[in-house]
């Protein structure tokens, strides 16, 4: 479908792409990777013509078409939601214009048996066949499904798209591309704008789509659930894998491991021969086999090894100041503007240490919220109250726009910082990314994830003990996201964060709490358990709507008693759970049984063994880590059984 060939990008004297070739294929499941400023951008521009390389060409075969969706764009706002959708369907539109007149032209003549009339109904025939090809008879249905599976509302579908947020006019775009139908779908981090329910119903859509697929994106578990192939770009060369992004790492670090190998086994070569030659470099009686190593090693195909990019987010969170136990108390807390209800019933306590995700879809309160726990909006029913010295860091999803872009990025920290902490801002600096002349760039000229890096290094110049994070890793590479979510789970203070990525809630929060539908929930356990439940639930939502109880019946009957379908499904969820405990509690036998070992083995030893003791600590670490993994799992099984 797509051929890359020989592709060569330079700007001036730095190459960004040097000779890269492949091939996208039909139905191709192409994950894209690679470190910020590595091309990605790049090359998709490259393969929809908005750029041209320095050598090297892109050749589509006739019949591809290629959907391109930026990280930003403008949209038009000449027009409701509803109809700036249906544009994706130009062609169709065209089609029925046509139609409408070929069939007005026929019904008007009278020469039956003309070669006019015959060419007449040959081209109605063709122009409704390739309009019924391009879902003109399924359209209005496939608009509808696309904007609720984005997360539009009905009563949206009237609205000026003037109204929508950027990031709800982000999808209105992808919509639009979903809709189109392209061969290639070219997707350039299109999970940014989107809540977790929206990510879940894009990963089916492009999982089931007919055509081929290459996406950009910064979330893992997107790419594992989409992807079967993944393609590196790194210093200007292309590593092509048949793998999804996790395989691919694992495959990476042993390609890498054998090229270093193979590189240090040469050297150990190269640097024994030149000895040779230096020694007997002189010697008559040598020279023979002096000649022969000079002629060896100027034949000989260096191995080179790729650079490893150890550069990354190295960050460390201060200390927490002292709190009380009571972070922040929420009772029966709402927010409405106007008319507009945003949510209410919001009732928990935040307590001291507590890792909490505030997920749901956008626009259902998870930013008001946020906000709200700041001191930034009043609740307009309940109350919101912090506890005890309670010190709140903020960082916000427009964060970066709230700095001033005509400030360097050392001028931006030297503002906010007092005392001897203005000592060390360059070394702050470096630990985000931020070195030698890049402390002297304008804020404006930077990409957006180093203007997120910045706003993150400015939220850490005094310690917190309350951290609430909007959307921390939008524009973040994996790498970084890695290193923050390290950052926190070792952090002592309390956290609320705002976030959609999966991969990055997991294993870091103990609680979430969903904005959905105007009110809000609790769910005690981590991101993939609240996903679980919600899975169960909305199962039973789709029953009730596809199975609504006659008006004699209750929809629900009066002891409580589940349908076979929600039986089969919550025995399925039961099985896994409890298969789950079972392998843990064999698994923590195992530890036990080898510390028991341990413990013999020292109270038998008439000598100190370092590696003993080291492995003996790892085994006690593990058996604390399995106690906790049980604890959780046995709790999920409990509630779920129950």
């Amino acid at each position: 479908m797509i051929s890359i060939d020989n592709l060569s990008v330079s700007y001036g004297g730095w190459t960004l792409f040097d000779n890269i070739s492949f091939l996208v294929n039909p139905k191709d499941r192409i994950g894209l990777v690679g470190k910020n400023g590595a091309g990605k951008t790049t090359l998709l521009r490259l393969i929809i013509g908005e750029q041209q390389p320095t050598s090297g060409a892109v050749t589509k075969n006739g019949e591809c078409t290629v959907g391109y969706l930026p990280q930003q764009m403008k949209v038009a706002d000449t027009t409701t939601l509803l109809d700036e959708t249906a544009t994706a369907f130009a062609e169709v539109l065209r089609l029925e214009r046509e139609i409408e007149r070929l069939m007005r032209e026929i019904a008007e003549r009278t020469d039956y048996e003309s070669a006019e009339y015959e060419q007449l109904l040959h081209r109605l025939n063709d122009a409704d066949d390739h309009y019924r090809i391009l879902g003109g008879e399924t359209r209005d249905a496939d608009i509808e499904k696309t904007l609720l599976g984005l997360g539009f509302k009905r009563e949206d579908f009237g609205r000026p798209t003037s109204e929508f947020s950027g990031g709800w006019r982000m999808r209105i775009e992808l919509a639009k591309l979903l809709l189109r139908r392209p061969s290639v779908f070219l997707l350039d981090e299109p999970t940014n704008h989107l809540d977790i329910e929206s990510i879940q119903w894009l990963e089916d859509y492009l999982k089931n789509y007919n055509g081929a697929v290459l996406v950009i994106s910064h979330d893992r578990a997107f790419l594992d659930n989409v992807t079967n192939r993944t393609i590196e770009l790194s210093l200007g060369k292309i590593y092509d894998y048949k793998l999804p992004y996790s395989k691919f790492v694992v495959a990476r670090a042993e390609r890498r491991a054998q090229q270093i190998a193979a590189y240090e086994n040469q050297q150990r070569m190269i640097e024994k021969t030149e000895e040779f030659i230096e020694k007997f470099r002189y010697k008559p009686t040598k020279s023979n086999q002096v000649q022969s190593r000079i002629k060896q090693l100027d034949k000989l195909e260096r191995i080179e090894v790729e650079e490893e990019d150890l550069a990354t987010l190295n960050i460390k969170f201060p200390p927490a100041p002292r709190s009380g136990q009571v972070v922040a108390e929420i009772k029966e807390a709402g927010k409405s503007f106007g008319d507009k209800h945003i949510f209410s019933g919001a009732d928990f306590t935040i307590t001291k240490g507590d890792k909490i995700a505030l997920v749901g879809r956008n626009g259902e309160g998870k930013t008001t919220f946020a906000r709200m726990l700041i001191g930034q909006l009043e609740p307009t029913e309940g109350s919101i109250r912090l506890g005890a010295n309670v010190n709140i860091g903020y960082y916000a999803q427009n964060q970066d726009d709230l700095m001033d872009g005509e400030f360097t990025v050392y001028d931006t920290l030297d503002r906010v910082a007092v005392g001897d902490i203005r000592t060390r801002l360059r070394d702050i600096l470096g630990a985000f990314l931020f070195r030698g002349e890049d402390i002297d760039k304008k804020v404006k000229v930077l990409s957006g994830g180093e203007r997120s890096r910045l706003a993150m290094a400015r939220m850490m110049l005094e310690p917190h003990n309350l951290l609430v994070l909007d959307e921390p890793t939008n524009h973040m590479d994996m790498r970084s996201k890695d290193i923050l979510k390290n950052a926190i789970m070792k952090y002592d203070g309390t956290v609320v964060v705002v976030s959609h990525d999966r991969e990055f809630l997991d294993g870091m929060v103990d609680k979430v709490y969903e904005f959905r539908d105007g009110g809000v929930r609790e769910y005690l356990g981590g991101i993939y358990y609240f996903l679980e439940k919600r899975k169960l639930e909305s199962l039973r939502e789709v029953e009730r709507k596809d199975k609504p109880a006659a008006p004699s019946e209750p929809k629900e009957s009066s002891t409580g008693k589940l349908s076979y379908e929600q039986k089969k499904e919550q025995e399925k969820l039961v099985r896994r759970l409890r298969k789950n405990v079972e392998e843990i509690e064999a698994e923590l036998g195992r530890v036990e049984k080898e510390i028991a070992e341990y413990d013999a083995r020292f109270a038998a030893a008439a000598e100190y063994n370092a590696d003993d003791y080291k492995a003996y600590d790892e085994l006690k670490r593990r058996c604390d880590h399995l106690m906790h993994e049980w604890e959780k799992a046995s709790y999920e099984l409990e509630i779920t059984e129950n």
